[in-house]
């Protein structure tokens, strides 16, 4: 258990250097950063983006892109720090709710959407 919270601590760290790469350079797209300022979308426990409410084709297209280039970003550093798919997405997901900014969504632990205020938002009680 103790070399588990390890490998998930230093994904943590990478996760938190290098996971965010792919969202850094979709926020250059005009139609994701719209999505994300107008709450259509929204960072989700599981590492991944989601849709908050209805979703549109084009919508629907741009939150696919961003999971796929996402889910090979976490694929290769879950390798790399001997964790799971899932384990990574999973501290991945901590890390970029912890950074949403205010009047941005997120998923809570009891999966509703939330907006992000002021106060930290609220975190799965698995994260690292």
């Amino acid at each position: 258990m103790k070399m588990r919270n390890l490998v998930l601590t230093a994904a943590a760290g990478a996760a938190a250097l290098t996971a965010f790469a792919v969202p850094a350079a979709a926020q250059r797209d005009p139609a994701y950063a719209a999505a994300r300022a107008n709450g259509s979308v929204g960072e989700k426990m599981d590492g991944y983006l989601g849709i908050v409410g209805a979703a549109t084709p084009e919508l629907q297209r741009l939150v696919n892109d961003i999971n796929i280039k996402r889910r090979a970003v976490y694929a290769r550093k879950a390798q790399q720090n001997n964790a799971t798919l899932e384990e990574y997405a999973l501290t991945a997901g901590c890390e970029a709710i912890t950074r949403t900014k205010p009047g941005e969504k997120y998923q809570a632990p009891d999966g509703s959407w939330q907006t992000r205020t002021s106060a930290p938002p609220q975190r799965d009680p698995r994260c690292p």
